[in-house]
């Protein structure tokens, strides 16, 4: 018999290429397992900052009633934002770029956040090369910063066996004097005695550069593939950590003292809720924890199969980061509190922050432990697989956005493509392995991520719901996952993500305080420099609508703003058999008036999705009805 023949009229090109049956564009890449892209998400999720910033910031704001606001704020900013991005990405199958076809006035806030992750990475990958080089420093039996005595330590240095011999005698006099761990982190490692400022770099320190060019070795050879191959590391580098963190849990409760510490991180002061410092600082420690705004989720996502649950994976991986962050402290602060008991101080007098606790004050404390190597190197390790996932997100992020917007010429070289970033960005990072680099790590750190970040998320909520439309991106939803977003979602991206996060930037600008690091007080230039960093991200929006606009033909606002505000042609589902509803009408070749039926004559059958669309398409009929009454 003969098989029916299709007219012309209802194929369109593409259909000719053969494979249909293939969820997610194989030109891409995609991820080979559905735990691939969740284990990526917690991976970069849970980074540095809940380990080195959440302990901390918990028990400067409140202790355990801290929690109060955290989850808070999780509810109102972290979830809902990061459910937004995942949806966008996973919808349009684009990078942080080219996913602005669905308003190509505000493509600038894609460059603007390349701009940003693109300064993080650079900075970040030299925290990981700090890492190694104290890796690799716990190879020995004996660890280098436990006693003074080396050419790098001065007449100020004091050790805590002579301390604690101290108090078996004579009394101690502290105050005036420095740690062993200090003098090696500041006089060995860094060698910042040899630079005067941020604006004398120094000699190059070719120990760190040599670890600098590892870290991005090993980030080059596991983004080789993309998420082919980024996907299968962090089935190690994103649950391992788990293992160390409670292995070093259960070290430290079992220490003297360690009750102490935890008392002290978790004694709530509810007292502090009164005070709208420590609401921020939740905020705060959300935003960035779940690294939103960066672009990471949204191109993860867009690696994903057009039906991915991403609205229970949004759940289990910010719940998840937010208990990783409260294990954390209980992992750090036992240990500080083991720490002050055996030095006879306060435990606010060894707690401390970011690199300082990292780099510091944790590795003091492994000394006083038995078998201190090996803690010592589980330590170190654990903050390696959590810093590697977060830089795989990074660098996926930037070689994706720009793979994305020239598919035809770059993504057929992308191993290579890849290789040049690494290789740029390395090259850039070679001033933070000068002997001073801290300083210009420290303005890093500071200005790449800060009111530049947050006016990206605020613009992107604001276009998302009320330039595309609340009722349009639902309806997408409707169509992606086979439910609409509930009132709660919906609140917030209208009016409480937007307000909090304004708020947040309302609050950095007036509380603007100028970097310093230690005593050290940033000259003038090196503070525009780091303010240029933050506006030039936020410059690339408006750059980015004139560059629009111009494209476009006719007056300024009746077809220039009005045009480059609306979705392209293209805008929609990747797939030809994910285009459903409205969406098979921009098909090339789809000329029939009733596109929906055009599409299930091609591919056959009404899927439970293609029921969805039915009832998308039913609704814009009454909605186009209701309007025209």
């Amino acid at each position: 018999l003969a098989q029916p023949v299709t007219p012309d009229l209802l194929v369109s090109p593409s259909s000719q290429d053969g494979d249909l049956g293939s969820e997610c564009p194989e030109d891409r890449g995609n991820w080979t397992g559905r735990l691939d892209f969740l284990l990526s998400c917690i991976g970069y999720c849970v980074g540095l900052g809940n380990v080195w910033r959440f302990p901390y910031r918990a028990y400067t704001n409140g202790g355990g009633a801290f929690l109060v606001p955290y989850f808070i704020m999780l509810a109102i900013c972290g979830i809902p934002i990061f459910f937004m991005e995942l949806s966008l990405g996973q919808f349009s199958s684009l990078g942080p770029l080219a996913v602005w076809k669905i308003s190509p006035l505000f493509k600038g806030v894609g460059m603007g956040t390349i701009l940003i992750v693109s300064l993080v990475a650079i900075y970040y990958n030299m925290i990981i090369a700090y890492v190694l080089f104290y890796l690799f420093a716990s190879l020995t039996s004996d660890l280098p910063w436990q006693h003074c005595g080396n050419w790098w330590n001065t007449d100020l240095c004091l050790d805590h066996h002579v301390i604690r011999a101290g108090n078996n005698t004579l009394p101690v006099n502290i105050s005036n004097t420095v740690s062993p761990s200090e003098e090696y982190w500041s006089r060995y490692v860094l060698h910042i005695q040899g630079s005067s400022g941020i604006g004398d770099p120094g000699r190059i320190r070719w120990n760190l550069c040599l670890c600098l060019l590892l870290s991005w070795t090993i980030v080059y050879l596991c983004i080789l593939k993309g998420v082919k191959s980024s996907g299968k590391v962090v089935y190690f580098t994103a649950t391992f950590p788990y293992l160390i963190l409670v292995m070093l849990l259960i070290r430290g409760v079992t220490l003297e003292g360690a009750w102490k510490g935890i008392r002290f991180y978790l004694t709530p002061q509810f007292d502090h809720l009164l005070s709208s410092k420590v609401w921020i600082e939740a905020a705060l420690q959300i935003f960035y924890s779940l690294g939103v705004g960066f672009g990471g989720l949204l191109t993860f996502a867009s690696y994903n199969t057009f039906h991915q649950n991403i609205y229970r994976d949004t759940f289990i991986v910010t719940l998840g980061n937010a208990i990783t962050s409260i294990l954390a402290g209980f992992a750090i602060f036992s240990v500080l509190g083991y720490m002050s008991q055996e030095l006879g101080v306060p435990v606010n007098q060894v707690a401390k922050a970011g690199p300082g606790l990292a780099f510091v004050v944790y590795p003091q404390a492994m000394t006083m432990l038995p078998l201190s190597p090996f803690w010592s190197f589980l330590f170190f390790f654990m903050l390696l697989t959590l810093g590697l996932d977060s830089q795989f997100a990074f660098m996926e992020t930037i070689v994706t956005a720009v793979t994305d917007e020239f598919p035809y010429y770059l993504r057929p070289k992308k191993a290579s493509f890849s290789a040049v970033i690494c290789i740029a960005l390395f090259l850039m990072g070679l001033i933070l392995t000068t002997e001073g680099g801290m300083y210009w790590l420290v303005l890093l750190d500071d200005y790449s991520a800060g009111f530049g970040l947050m006016v990206v998320v605020i613009t992107t909520c604001l276009v998302v719901t009320r330039v595309y439309g609340m009722k349009r991106f639902c309806r997408d939803i409707h169509m992606m996952l086979g439910f609409k977003p509930g009132p709660y979602f919906r609140a917030c991206w209208m009016v409480l993500s937007p307000a909090t996060m304004m708020a947040l930037l309302v609050y950095n600008i007036v509380k603007y305080q100028p970097s310093e690091y230690g005593s050290y007080r940033f000259p003038v230039w090196a503070e525009v420099l780091g303010i240029l960093m933050g506006v030039l991200s936020c410059l690339m929006i408006p750059m980015g609508m004139v560059a629009a606009v111009l494209q476009e033909e006719g007056t300024l606002w009746e077809v220039g703003v009005q045009q480059a505000s609306r979705p392209t042609m293209d805008w929609g589902p990747s797939l030809e058999e994910n285009r459903t509803g409205v969406y098979v009408a921009s098909l090339a070749g789809s000329q029939s008036p009733r596109p929906l039926m055009v599409h299930m004559r091609k591919y056959g059958g009404i899927t439970s999705y293609e029921n969805t669309a039915i009832e998308v398409d039913r609704e814009m009929e009454e909605e186009d009805e209701e309007e025209s009454m």
